[in-house]
């Protein structure tokens, strides 16, 4: 005689059966078919932002040219590096423009005048090269006030530092008065464009 079949036995054998079919599942489909097509879909998904982002700096591009281009034509009409290629050069530039702003103060060195100028050696390896002068001058205080604003003013730019004011007793050529004027160091310096070996350095170095 046959056993008969009850409620519980049938609710039994479905879940046995659902079971069955989740471990297939997670067994068989999820890591050989669902992972796969997840990563699939990130990537899609990866490559459409990315592909947004080059879209948009390619509309971008005619613009950040032209930017660009304003920006080399300002640097262009006052360039902030020295011109020169070598510390050695652009010493004696800096000089020949120390001695023709200091005549254009005081024509004849009639009021100001330089009482020394010497290069001074900076050490360490800067991106940046620094060119250093010690000058000594011995000025009134309006020709003085003319030097230096004409050296932090001009083109390319330079930069004065460790200012020493001594006030003197002592005549110009122009005046034999014995009114007194102003015995002044400091130090007169400007940069150098970096190197391309510098500027590879880096790169290299990653």
């Amino acid at each position: 005689m046959p056993l008969a079949v009850t409620d519980r036995d049938r609710w039994l054998a479905l879940a046995l059966l659902l079971a069955a079919l989740l471990l297939g599942y997670f067994v068989l489909v999820h890591p050989w078919w669902t992972v796969p097509m997840q990563e699939v879909g990130a990537r899609v998904d990866e490559l459409r932002e990315r592909e947004l982002r080059i879209r948009t700096q390619l509309q971008q591009a005619p613009q950040v040219q032209r930017e660009l281009t304003a920006a080399l034509a300002q640097q262009a009409q006052r360039p902030g590096f020295l011109p020169e290629a070598t510390v050695e050069l652009a010493t004696a530039g800096l000089v020949q423009r120390l001695e023709t702003i200091v005549k254009q103060a005081s024509p004849g060195n009639r009021s100001c005048a330089i009482a020394n100028q010497s290069p001074l050696a900076v050490g360490g390896r800067e991106v940046y090269p620094r060119v250093v002068v010690q000058v000594r001058l011995r000025c009134g205080a309006p020709e003085l006030a003319s030097v230096l604003h004409q050296i932090e003013s001009g083109s390319p730019r330079l930069f004065v530092e460790n200012v020493n004011l001594l006030a003197q007793r002592y005549a110009f050529q122009a005046s034999e008065s014995g009114t007194g004027g102003l015995d002044v160091n400091f130090d007169l310096y400007g940069y150098l464009k970096p190197s391309p070996a510098v500027n590879q350095e880096p790169a290299g170095a990653r």
